[in-house]
């Protein structure tokens, strides 16, 4: 019998919990032997979760349990996980965490620190998707050369009511805060910070790229408006929070922000709460990965399954799936001023006469080419410049927009989407 205790019994330790109860059968022949939860660790022993498990407010509880073989984390945070983390591993107690925040930050000290130990994480990046176990074993015969997925649900619910029913941002942000997809402060979603770390997780396992949140490039969906939207509906592009790593000869490039991308293409048609991520391997081609990214059932799906393959064999494979350097030590991260993209502008101007002349000019001084351009009205005195460029350098653009916005015929900075 696998004894297993879960810190953190909230709404997906609960449903990890009752997983393991109600599908008791199934998991028993699929394992190769039964699996229960000993205990679990809550903040509030007076809240009544419908388990009939023991429950304790102390994790030295189940750290210090010599018959608790599997520690489930689900407590979130990062530094004081990544101490109750590193006990659990010490203690030579398997572990499975869905804190996706803990490796993003800490992902490398513990792969060293578990060595054979097994520690497991698929919930900590898209939910019920199997993505890590798809680039850790599935595709591990391949050279990833692009993961570029939606990996945040609340973002892509709201940028889908945004595009489909014409709702302001400020509206879809307070519906999925009454909905639950959004917190009480938001900035962690629609920032791109909980995209980012998942994407610096897969990036480790495809690349060994060792990068931390403030090393790569993270804007959010604050700026889109319906202006952009009807812009890119009428170029057809949809326009979607992406999470890319993208190899270019030695380099990685990590970014996650708002993407105009083409509708046909399949990312482009994942709407609402779910999430896509498509993997390209040289070998193998795209590869397109698609379910739901959150949710205490779905994420709890993934940590049982994770426990199944633990009781199965007892330890597992390097934790990030290799135990040497990878491409023979030659892929650093890509500098972000060095990013190529084409790019999308929104430039709110006084309506005056020669202001598109000096636009066109400032454009052409910072060696960017346009594709496309519109000017539509936005008040009585004012227009909104529409512009997209073709291919050019992020230090480009973003030296380009200083310059625009300290014009005085420039009525508030530009907005800049890229577009994939």
């Amino acid at each position: 019998m696998i004894k297993v205790g879960i810190i953190g019994v909230g709404t997906v330790g609960t449903s990890v919990a009752q997983i393991l109860k109600d599908n008791a059968d199934v998991i028993s022949a699929r394992a190769g032997v039964d699996i229960v939860v000993k205990s679990g660790v809550v903040k509030n022993l007076n809240k009544d979760r419908g388990l009939d498990i023991t429950l304790t407010n102390n994790v030295d509880d189940i750290l210090d349990d010599s018959e608790i073989d599997i520690v489930v984390e689900l407590m979130g945070g990062v530094e004081e996980a990544f101490e109750v983390v590193k006990k659990a591993l010490k203690s030579g107690k398997a572990v499975v965490t869905a804190n996706k925040a803990l490796l993003a930050y800490h992902r490398y000290e513990l792969q060293s620190l578990a060595k054979d130990i097994a520690f497991e994480y698929e919930a900590s990046v898209a939910g019920g998707i199997p993505i890590i176990n798809a680039l850790r074993d599935g595709l591990s015969a391949n050279h990833i050369e692009s993961i570029m997925g939606i990996m945040n649900g609340t973002c892509n619910y709201m940028m889908t009511k945004m595009t489909n029913d014409g709702v302001a941002y400020d509206d879809i942000l307070k519906e999925s805060q009454e909905l639950g997809y959004a917190e009480a402060d938001p900035t962690f979603d629609v920032g791109g910070f909980d995209a980012a770390h998942k994407l610096l997780i897969l990036a480790s396992i495809a690349y060994g790229i060792d990068a931390k949140p403030e090393d790569i490039l993270i804007e959010g969906i604050q700026n889109v408006t319906q202006e952009d939207i009807s812009f890119a509906k009428e170029f057809g592009y949809a326009i979607k929070l992406l999470g890319i790593a993208k190899k270019d000869g030695n380099e990685v490039e990590l970014r996650v922000h708002a993407c105009l991308i083409k509708q046909e293409e399949m990312i482009a048609k994942i709407d609402g709460v779910m999430n896509g991520i498509s993997v390209v391997g040289d070998k193998v081609g795209e590869t397109l990965y698609y379910g739901p990214g959150a949710g205490g059932d779905a994420t709890a799906s993934a940590v049982v399954a994770n426990i199944i393959d633990i009781a199965r064999s007892g330890k597992s494979t390097p934790m990030l799936g290799f135990d040497r350097p990878m491409e023979g030590s030659k892929l650093t991260l890509k500098a972000t001023q060095n990013i190529e993209s084409k790019y999308y502008l929104r430039i709110n101007v006084s309506d005056k006469k020669g202001v598109l002349a000096k636009i066109t000019k400032i454009f052409e001084d910072n060696n960017i080419s346009v594709e496309t351009m519109l000017q539509r009205p936005a008040s009585q005195d004012s227009a909104n410049l529409l512009i997209s460029t073709h291919v050019a350098y992020e230090r480009d653009i973003q030296a380009m927009i200083k310059e625009i916005e300290a014009l005085d015929f420039v009525n508030s900075t530009p907005v800049m989407i890229r577009i994939v």
